[in-house]
């Protein structure tokens, strides 16, 4: 099975598992608004929309997006929301383009110095892989990335706990921080080492997807699988640090509560906030 991130049934499925921002925890709504304001941020660039549930979210609560994804099937769900809420002024002044953070410099052409602060979240940047070797592809992504940050703007980035999935062979137990799904769900999880480093983590998703309402047939499994690279906390410091040059300040929250080294429990996912030196 190839991984099913840009096909359209993965992305039909995907838009059913994460559901919309009803389904969005209060406690990620709360957090990353708050840091947001926090910082004093209005213009936030979404580098990893998919289908737009966090961007939907953050024009709720306010801010003026600008939101990018390379999957165009991904896209249109984000489209057809701005379509459908046109009528409420911060929808119709969405902007939603598709973008490759390859070419994130020539592709978003950013407002004065930079954007307020840019976030890639729900692990999106792990998709992207190193098919050379030695991650050059996905330093120029960061770089790219935090070239759109104003000076004294901030990143928000994240990735699964991939310290811990490699040294058990298993994601940490616990319900999603991100979102609430009510879909049944079975998720197995291996990991692909190349020259006796960690080079792939796949997870491979069954679910269970309801059929339409009054239908009498049992509910469909649906199979697809995504790929990820297993990026470790303390190396993506490093990939971060180089990427703002050195210029920034870095924090690190496990599951949006601030991470100490060595603390009794895993997080699920690391959240990376940098802020680039004015």
């Amino acid at each position: 099975m190839v991984d099913s991130y840009a096909d359209g049934k993965a992305a039909k499925v995907w838009q059913l598992y994460i559901g919309d921002t009803r389904r969005r925890t209060d406690e990620y709504r709360s957090w990353l608004a708050g840091l947001l304001r926090q910082h004093n941020c209005i213009r936030v660039l979404d580098v990893a929309c998919g289908t737009g549930v966090d961007s939907i979210m953050l024009v709720e609560e306010g801010f003026k997006m600008f939101s990018v994804d390379a999957s165009d099937k991904m896209l249109k769900y984000a489209l057809k929301e701005r379509w459908e809420r046109r009528k409420e002024p911060a929808f119709d002044q969405w902007v939603i383009e598709e973008a490759n953070w390859l070419t994130l410099s020539e592709d978003v052409q950013k407002p004065g110095d930079g954007f307020d602060a840019v976030i890639c979240l729900g692990n999106s940047f792990a998709h992207l892989p190193d098919f050379k070797g030695d991650q050059s592809d996905q330093k120029l992504a960061l770089c790219n990335i935090a070239s759109m940050v104003k000076p004294g703007g901030i990143l928000i980035i994240d990735h699964r706990n991939y310290d811990y999935i490699l040294e058990t062979g298993r994601a940490p137990e616990g319900k999603n921080i991100y979102y609430q799904s009510d879909l049944k769900q079975d998720i197995s999880t291996s990991v692909l080492w190349v020259n006796s480093k960690p080079h792939m983590v796949t997870l491979d998703y069954s679910l269970e997807v309801p059929q339409a309402e009054g239908a009498h047939t049992p509910p469909e499994t649906s199979k697809f699988r995504l790929s990820y690279y297993p990026h470790q906390l303390e190396s993506f410091k490093e990939l971060l640090k180089e990427a703002f040059l050195g210029k920034c300040e870095q924090s690190v929250f496990g599951d949006f509560k601030q991470h100490k080294p060595g603390q009794g429990d895993a997080p699920r996912y690391f959240i990376h906030v940098v802020k680039k030196s004015a």
